[in-house]
């Protein structure tokens, strides 16, 4: 059957979903919800609502219904490094775990640094990802003619890699970096860690060490002072022309001081992200799962685990997203120096956040206001991230109350495998809507209709 898009919808069956316990805006009732045509059409409290004709019902009782969760930040890694995961593949992975929409980045092969590049990934992604999609411009040290035609109205935002991760797209040339956040005309997102810093450590580590580095010595080679120094210089330049800034994968507490606690509904002009592993794991998981948490910027300790969290309940860190960035087991097997940094999160970010809520450390209508609205309002994301009439129909239904074990059987990734495998988690993922379209109910997909490109109110 081939893949409908955004334009069929008026094909979509219609639903009603009955008697769900919406958590929305700050609120948690009970309601209908009407799905029909791509849309949310109705939203009614009434218990005794007679179902309409023509409708599909879907039993909400004694499950949460929350919006579709907004990813800001994956590596899906399509084109070029498709061994380790695709764009279908990582979308289907989302969907299951109630994303519906994400933000992919550039440092695939080729690198995103030309707006026919850029082009490209989206018609790759209209005809492969199961969920909503965009992509980000990257930024090189010589493309800020191409960074100036990005198109606000259908593009996230710009990448700029200020510390060398994944790939091969470090900015590092001052008079670049100037100009970018000069002349950008969209949202720049950064990745801020400090290479001068990270290259002394390295030196010295291997004076210490030799190639065979301990992974536990990761935090202490991406360590804190070169994640503030460049989380500092990227703030300044921000402050000094005006640059819609949005720093990502905060890990330290440091760089907390440098963040306003001003809700987001403020609009501040810089705005700040947190990753589930930064907040799930700290610096003694090392020793059990060795690379299988390396990530950069690294997971640190403890104390920077709970300032973050600290961070997250005060407001100064505005949305949770994962910086799902799978590789191989193979890959992830190597030497330090050869083992690339990052794992697959997607499929397990709400229900990881989720069971910080069972753990009493967040509220369910927190894990919505950072993972839904949040992302939804600074980014401008046209009609979703909300439960409202009118809105695009991207929801997800949750079992809070069904337990059970990430294994390599329930992993959806194409690379197998998972940090998280054997955790226990309380809340399951039912349902997930994209658009309207019932993509995934209780464990099976519905590929018939693709996901659409994200569009953005600026």
């Amino acid at each position: 059957m081939p893949h409908l898009s955004w334009q069929d919808n008026a094909m979509q069956k219609k639903y009603f979903i009955q008697g769900a316990t919406l958590i929305n805006e700050g609120r948690r009732f009970i309601a209908n919800v009407k799905v029909e045509n791509g849309f949310i059409s109705e939203i009614s409290e009434n218990a005794d609502a007679i179902v309409p004709e023509g409708f599909e019902i879907i039993s909400g009782q004694g499950k949460w219904l929350l919006p579709g969760i907004i990813d800001d930040q994956v590596h899906f890694r399509d084109p070029g490094l498709t061994h380790k995961a695709d764009l279908y593949t990582e979308s289907r992975a989302a969907v299951a775990g109630g994303v519906t929409s994400f933000m992919e980045m550039p440092n695939t092969v080729p690198n995103t640094l030309t707006q026919e590049l850029l082009e490209e990934k989206y018609k790759m992604a209209s005809e492969k990802s199961l969920a909503n999609y965009s992509f980000y411009m990257g930024a090189s040290n010589d493309n800020l003619s191409e960074i100036v035609k990005t198109d606000p109205r259908n593009v996230c935002g710009i990448k700029v890699f200020m510390g060398a991760s994944t790939g091969n797209m470090l900015v590092d040339k001052a008079e670049t970096l100037e100009g970018i956040f000069r002349d950008a005309p969209t949202l720049v997102a950064v990745h801020c860690e400090d290479e001068a810093t990270i290259r002394i450590n390295t030196e010295a580590m291997r004076k210490k060490y030799g190639e065979d580095v301990p992974v536990e010595m990761h935090p202490h080679i991406r360590n804190h002072e070169s994640c503030l120094k460049s989380s500092t210089f990227a703030i300044q330049l921000a402050k000094k022309y005006n640059t819609r800034l949005h720093v990502l994968h905060l890990s330290t507490a440091d760089e907390l001081e440098l963040l306003s606690d001003a809700p987001a509904t403020s609009g501040k002009r810089i705005t700040a992200e947190v990753c589930v592993h930064h907040l799930w794991f700290d610096d003694t998981h090392y020793a059990k799962l060795g690379s299988r948490i390396k990530w950069n910027p690294a997971v640190k300790t403890a104390k920077d685990r709970e300032a973050l969290l600290k961070g997250l309940l005060d407001g100064k860190l505005d949305v949770i997203a994962t910086d799902h960035a799978p590789h191989t087991l193979e890959e992830k097997s190597r030497t330090y120096f050869s083992c690339p940094s990052g794992g697959p999160l997607v499929q397990h970010s709400l229900v990881t956040m989720l069971e910080m809520c069972h753990q009493g450390k967040l509220t369910p209508e927190m894990v919505v206001e950072k993972m839904c609205h949040a992302p939804a309002r600074i980014f401008s994301i046209d009609r979703r991230g909300y439960i409202r009439q009118g809105y695009h129909a991207d929801l997800v239904l949750v079992d809070p109350d069904s337990p059970w074990n990430v294994t390599t059987e329930n992993i959806l990734y194409k690379c197998g495998w998972s940090p998280l495998e054997g955790a226990m988690f309380h809340s399951k993922i039912t349902h997930t809507f994209v658009g309207g379209h019932l993509a995934w109910a209780n464990g099976s997909f519905d590929n018939s209709q693709n996901g659409s490109r994200l569009i953005f109110n600026r």
